[in-house]
């Protein structure tokens, strides 16, 4: 029974860590999740279509801030990205990994959450937020703030687990909302984007998510175009 409670309680931790990483452990869950997430992110940054833009896009919920490196990477010279973290472990660790970027106005970090956004009307070209939407309680408010910051012709990439394949991981009944895949499209099209496209990274049914939101049918391959 005591061995089940503290398994329990690890178990707990280890969930809290991955929904807001705070000190050592943090630090080390943040590279923990740059390695597990990147071929999840690179996909979800591919699927922005920002590459050799000069765009203005936001990875919310950054994490180890692997989803920055490569939007960094991708938009054009005078593009920019802003980095949305509720972690101040993790904002301080990015903080310092990027610190050239920030300096030349290439990168802006903001401790915010998704529900309340710290930019202007129409201001954002993309946005993309990878395994986020777990510890997002009022998705559906947070899904309304999203399309307020995104421009008319912008676009949000979600990259989300497979619910059914996330609810076999033990550590994912402490506070993580497994939302089905169908509700979360729902909520994106009542939110106000027009057209969501599924796309999975892998085969099977537990394959991971990446859903594709556009304010409007088009997308355009630059700012004001």
């Amino acid at each position: 029974m005591g061995v089940m409670l503290l398994a329990d309680r690890v178990l707990a931790a280890l969930a809290c860590q991955l929904g807001q990483p705070t000190g050592f452990a943090g630090r080390v869950v943040g590279r923990l999740l740059n390695r597990g997430n990147r071929s999840a992110v690179i996909a979800a940054v591919e699927s922005a279509d920002v590459a050799d833009r000069d765009a203005i896009v936001a990875d919310i919920g950054f994490g180890g801030g692997v989803g920055l490196e490569v939007l960094l990477r991708s938009v054009g010279p005078t593009g920019s990205v802003h980095g949305v973290e509720m972690s101040a472990t993790m904002l301080a660790e990015a903080a310092h990994r990027f610190a050239h970027d920030i300096s030349i106005g290439r990168l802006y970090l903001h401790e915010a959450r998704m529900e309340r956004l710290p930019f202007a009307d129409a201001s954002l070209d993309a946005i993309v937020s990878t395994n986020t939407i777990y510890f997002v309680e009022y998705l559906a408010a947070a899904l309304r703030e999203v399309v307020r910051v995104l421009g008319p012709t912008g676009r949000l990439v979600l990259g989300v687990g497979d619910p059914g394949q996330m609810s076999t991981m033990p550590f994912t009944r402490h506070g993580f909302r497994l939302r089905p895949i169908e509700e979360i499209i729902a909520l994106l099209r009542e939110a106000g984007f027009a057209s969501v496209d599924d796309r999975r990274i892998g085969n099977g049914p537990g394959a991971f998510h990446v859903l594709v939101c556009n304010i409007s049918g088009e997308h355009p391959s630059c700012r004001g175009t």
